[in-house]
């Protein structure tokens, strides 16, 4: 569905609305979205598809997914935590995985950005380089 860049204006605004200090606010969004459904603008159904996908976007960012191949002791989890804080702001979520297919090391992935230093994706690049070869 395209949707107009007017809707993509008033999406974006509805969006800077429900921010406060920085942060999404849950019950601005849900007010923001019963206000749009209650007056049906021109262009509604754009205007909360784009809503959603900022809303979403926001969330990931603010997301940070951490795997290992082996559980981590708390200090490496505080550490860890710490130091992604540090890069992206201290309203970070973060969840420990625990995936054996790592085999070694760790694979962080906060919205787009994916730091990926597991034994696993450095056998798939050499793997990769002898193919080229």
């Amino acid at each position: 569905m395209k949707i107009s860049k007017q809707a993509r204006r008033d999406a974006k605004t509805l969006f800077r609305a429900c921010l406060q200090d920085g942060l999404l606010q849950e019950d601005r969004v849900k007010q923001a979205v019963n206000a749009v459904v209650k007056g049906k603008p021109r262009g509604y159904i754009g205007i909360l598809n784009h809503f959603l996908r900022l809303v979403k976007t926001d969330i990931q960012n603010r997301t940070a997914r951490v795997e290992s191949a082996t559980a981590l002791d708390e200090s490496a989890k505080q550490s860890i935590q710490q130091q992604l804080s540090a890069k992206y702001g201290n309203a970070l979520e973060v969840s420990f995985n625990v995936n054996p297919d790592l085999i070694g090391g760790l694979r962080v992935q906060v919205g787009s950005d994916v730091y990926d230093g597991s034994i696993r994706s450095r056998l798939a690049r050499l793997g990769d380089s002898f193919s080229a070869s």
